[in-house]
């Protein structure tokens, strides 16, 4: 039969409690039940045995009190003392009937029976029997025997006492027997309850802070799902359609980029165009200043240009799936293809590139790597001032490889460092030329990086003052390597 939980937390909470608490409960219910049992035994334990040696006392000063009345007949010869052993006899027979029920629980109601026949039988032959000095004398020693029933009678008495007083002694070690095994079993199994319930309610708790933390490292692709307690389900709902609707927003940023960058590349198309066609002389010759800023609108075009094709290649990264398009090519050709690429924008900063990259073959997504490389080498441009050097370094280990692109610029404020990489983010340092950049390229690098299962980190070194970015890329086998060392 399955268990049923309860539906909401407070129910699930409660239901614990009350789990928990009922076994203690009970354990206290019967150690209380345990004591005032006990309690009361002792109760009428010591009442017993007040009682006993009382009964004790009183019938050995009744029989003392009867022979001495009939020794004082003897020597006097006083009626009235036959008198008093009636009165004496009554009392004694009182006293035998007051001690009748704890001799019962004795077992010594035949013993008490014969005291009391045995007195009146004494009794009476010396009140009615007349008789002489010899047959007063014999009858007065009939006390002798009758003492000593009495004497066996306290002691039979007192020894039931002592009987349930060990019993008692008994009955409290047996209880505190169970309370030790109550406890030594409560405390796992409370232990136990205590575990289960919080794992029932810490397990939808944890997955609300991961689907939370899944939000905020905008991670919308994989749906929320929270099972437990009714209220923590339908906050699970809730993070659910939230995440729908983030998710849906940033489809919706990506469509306005991409539709934005195109709408852009349009007119910049044409400023290039008749740019180039001033500085062809296509339209007359230009003079001095008039080439001058014909060369400032084709260069901050060409630094547009590449700021569109970032925020494309941005939108594009975000709308589609981690795919990886794996294959084996050589990381110094692709190294050197990107260094051309960018040699203009080398040569207009007066930039020095060296690069030191091993011969050897990578196996990753060709595209993702240029784009890695290409962002790396643009941003560095920027934050590079003229005259500076721009180092590019490759390397294969057992199992991975390592790029590192380390300039000569500023580099990176310490409080900067951990948002650099962060999408759109842009530090306080001033870049090179005229048109800001975007604050993706760094970021498009971490998720290209990411999607290979490697790391991207900065590194902090006295080898270069600037920038030190350190890729690495984990590789499934090992293949060979030859030294080559270029400088563009």
């Amino acid at each position: 039969m399955r268990f049923r939980r309860p539906r909401s937390l407070n129910g699930l909470i409660l239901v614990g409690f009350g789990l928990v608490a009922l076994p203690l409960l009970v354990a206290v219910i019967w150690a209380l039940v345990s004591l005032d049992r006990v309690a009361k035994q002792s109760e009428q334990l010591m009442i017993t045995g007040v009682s006993a040696a009382e009964s004790n006392r009183r019938l050995e000063q009744q029989l003392n009190s009867l022979e001495r009345v009939a020794r004082q007949y003897q020597v006097l010869r006083n009626p009235d003392s036959l008198q008093i052993l009636s009165q004496d006899l009554e009392a004694l027979e009182a006293r035998l009937i007051e001690v009748t029920p704890l001799a019962e629980r004795a077992q010594a109601q035949a013993l008490a029976a014969d005291i009391r026949g045995n007195a009146r039988t004494l009794v009476t032959t010396l009140v009615t029997g007349n008789l002489d000095d010899t047959g007063l004398a014999t009858e007065i020693t009939k006390f002798g025997p009758l003492r000593r029933q009495v004497d066996s009678l306290a002691g039979i008495l007192t020894a039931y006492v002592d009987t349930e007083l060990a019993r008692l002694q008994e009955n409290a070690r047996k209880a505190r027997r169970y309370s030790a095994w109550q406890v030594a079993a409560l405390v796992p199994g409370t232990l136990f309850l205590v575990i289960v319930f919080t794992l029932l309610v810490a397990r939808p708790i944890r997955q609300i802070d991961a689907a939370i933390q899944q939000l905020g490292a905008s991670g919308f692709s994989k749906p929320i799902s929270i099972e437990g307690p009714t209220d923590l389900e339908r906050l699970g709902r809730q993070l659910e359609w939230l995440r729908l609707r983030l998710l849906e927003l940033a489809q919706e940023k990506n469509k306005f980029l991409r539709h934005m960058s195109h709408e852009l590349k349009t007119p910049l198309a044409n400023i290039r165009e008749g740019t180039e066609l001033l500085l062809d002389g296509s339209v007359g010759d230009l003079e001095g200043s008039q080439r001058e800023v014909a060369d400032i609108l084709r260069t901050n075009g060409l630094k547009l240009q590449q700021l569109i094709e970032n925020l494309l290649s941005f939108s594009a990264w975000q709308s589609r799936s981690e795919v990886l398009t794996l294959a084996d090519f050589s990381l110094s050709a692709q190294v050197i293809a990107v260094a051309r690429s960018q040699r203009l924008a080398l040569k207009a900063a007066g930039i020095q590139l060296k690069l030191e990259v091993a011969d050897f073959i990578v196996n990753a997504d060709q595209d993702k790597l240029r784009t890695v490389l290409d962002n790396l080498l643009s941003n560095a441009i920027k934050f590079t001032p003229a005259g500076g050097i721009i180092t590019i370094r490759a390397a294969r280990l057992a199992d991975a490889v390592v790029v590192e692109c380390a300039d000569t610029g500023p580099g990176i404020p310490a409080d900067e460092e951990p948002h650099i990489f962060d999408a759109f983010f842009q530090g306080r340092r001033q870049q090179g030329g005229q048109v800001d950049g975007t604050g993706i390229g760094l970021s498009v690098v971490r998720e290209c990086v990411q999607a290979h299962d490697g790391s991207v980190e900065l590194v902090r070194s006295n080898e270069f003052p600037g920038a030190h970015v350190k890729i690495v890329i984990p590789q499934p086998r090992e293949v060979e390597q030859q030294p080559l060392a270029a400088n563009a």
